[in-house]
């Protein structure tokens, strides 16, 4: 019997965070420790070595599925790979929301032998970057409903509020709430409610941001609500920025930790990319960029949410761009986009692998042709493949023009990575121009419409009254020319979560949008898409435990 993933991690062996960081020839003092094996990293490490510029990898993969696909495990373990064939290598990845580990996906640390450690520390608070996230963005909240308490000053209508409450955890009871109700002294009863705290806009910010400072204007730009004359109203109007920035002053500072395999890892920033824009932060994998020779990072989800983010957005913002693409793929996965349960997955089924191919080709032509990016697709291999399976697929895979490798990283860890880490130092030797989805000074309409076309694969959208409106007073305020963050479900290519594949001629509906001013883009609401998820009707956190030792089981 395999020993379960938690199993794995608590029988490894750390090396204290001062070795790790003097693979990456990070001072000691540069590192605020967090316990022995975790630390955080002072932003004067952001210019070091001036003239080191390392190669960025992108790990993204198909729309997920119930069966898995491994990105994070494959991330891990190509990063040991690069590490086992010489290369200076670093991980630069995003820290777990407590919603999905309690929820039904779980956490962030990888899987098997390629995993980040301390492994319960990463899943359960880690550092508390993401609590601080939450109390700066409930204390804007808190700052808005006192100032229309006493006085009301900058006329906000209560009505327009746009600015809501934050909490790292699924729970649907939450998503739309009244409060204030009761007597007088309770403030002004209002309409609101609660998004996972990784939506959040300081989210976002924080993970955009390269100093103190820029982070402080960025959060002075977010808007919060409209006055009853319909003019925005800014978290600077309020004089909350400076508040905020102070609770944020440490979580800033990006997070270093290991792998199983003592590969240097950055932890920092969680935003999902389903709901936002779904990479770690600039600050970590600039960081990584400069101490390390080859950096593997990854965006959330498939590569129409978070490689597509991860582009339009955060290499934008941030002048990076990828030097390869690893897209992960798994036969069990694609079986399902053909139409197989997933307790039927064992067994060999070519008609629904041919099925499902057609999602895998969609990611590829999309880093391909869309983003022209090399890619590779990384295999993530499972005891019950066939050959005649993997066959079918790496030839589908060949046809266009790229190369699959098989991984059997989860098992072996680094060593079951090396055909793949080699293929990727050959790909990081091209030289390609990067190409975007669309164009910052396009319609906001427009900009929405190409992300549709080009990468999802449909037809066109449909705009409700609502999004359309939201859309004209956007423009009329000078922020049309912001990039876009789709909000959208990550199980399908489309906004429908049930149509697998790779569906045609598909409406994607556009339900509202709002602006993130300080982070810098503009996000769209489609289909039935909630900022606040909820829990499964069996939650993980039904069979996680402690004992009286602290030992933790039941995580994964």
């Amino acid at each position: 019997m395999s020993k379960k993933d938690i199993e794995i991690a608590q029988a490894a062996q750390m090396l204290p965070i001062e070795e790790i960081a003097g693979k990456l020839s990070l001072d000691a003092e540069k590192l605020d420790h967090y316990g022995k094996y975790k630390a955080k990293v002072d932003f004067s490490a952001l210019h070091n070595n001036e003239n080191n510029n390392g190669k960025l990898v992108l790990m993204t993969a198909i729309n997920p599925t119930p069966a898995g696909e491994g990105k994070t495990t494959t991330s891990v373990g190509l990063g040991d790979a690069l590490q086992k064939i010489g290369k200076k290598t670093s991980l630069a990845l995003r820290e777990p929301s407590l919603g999905p580990v309690f929820g039904v996906k779980g956490g962030a640390a990888g899987g098997g032998y390629a995993q980040v450690i301390p492994m319960e520390d990463l899943n359960l608070h880690f550092t508390g970057d993401i609590h601080a996230i939450g109390a700066a963005n409930n204390l804007v909240a808190a700052m808005i409903d006192n100032h229309i308490y006493h006085g009301n000053e900058l006329n906000i209508d209560p009505r327009r509020i746009t600015w809501r409450r934050a909490m790292d955890m699924n729970d649907r009871q939450l998503r739309s709430i009244v409060s204030g109700i009761g007597a007088r002294s309770n403030g002004m009863p209002r309409e609101g409610g609660f998004d996972i705290t990784v939506a959040s806009e300081i989210m976002a910010v924080l993970c955009l941001s390269h100093s103190l400072d820029e982070m402080k204007e960025r959060l002075s730009q977010c808007l919060i609500a409209y006055t009853f004359n319909n003019a925005p109203v800014k978290m600077g109007d309020l004089n909350a920025q400076g508040a905020a920035t102070a609770v944020l002053k440490d979580a800033l500072k990006p997070n270093l930790v290991q792998t199983l395999e003592h590969t240097p890892v950055f932890i920092h920033g969680g935003p999902f990319a389903n709901i936002a824009h779904g990479c770690n932060s600039l600050l970590a994998t600039k960081m990584a960029l400069k101490h390390a020779d080859y950096v593997v990072t990854e965006a959330g989800f498939g590569a129409d949410l978070g490689a597509e983010k991860f582009i339009d957005i955060k290499c934008r913002l941030g002048d990076v761009q990828p030097d390869a693409v690893v897209i992960v793929a798994t036969l069990r996965a694609l079986k399902m986009h053909g139409g197989v349960k997933k307790t039927d997955l064992e067994e060999e089924n070519i008609d629904a692998l041919k099925a499902g191919l057609p999602n895998l080709l969609k990611h590829i032509e999309n880093i391909q042709t869309t983003f022209n990016l090399p890619a590779v697709v990384a295999i993530n291999a499972f005891p019950a493949d066939t050959q005649k399976e993997l066959d079918i697929l790496k030839e589908a895979i060949q046809a266009t023009g790229s190369k699959s490798v098989q991984s059997n990283v989860w098992a072996n860890g680094g060593k079951g990575g090396v055909e793949l880490a080699e293929e990727v130092v050959k790909l990081c030797e091209q030289n390609t121009e990067m190409a975007f989805a669309y164009e910052l000074t396009d319609s906001i309409e427009t900009k929405v419409d190409k992300i549709v076309q080009s990468v999802y694969g449909g037809e066109g959208t449909e705009w409700s009254v609502t999004a359309r409106r939201t859309a004209r007073r956007l423009t009329k305020l000078g922020y049309d020319n912001l990039p876009i963050c789709m909000a959208k479900t990550q199980y399908s290519l489309s906004d429908d979560a049930k149509a697998l594949g790779r569906p045609k001629d598909f409406i994607v509906n556009v339900r509202d949008l709002s602006v993130s001013a300080g982070a810098g883009f503009i996000v769209v609401l489609t289909g039935n898409i909630m900022r606040m998820p909820g829990l499964p009707k069996t939650p993980s956190a039904e069979g996680v435990d402690v004992d009286n030792h602290g030992k933790i089981t039941g995580l994964f």
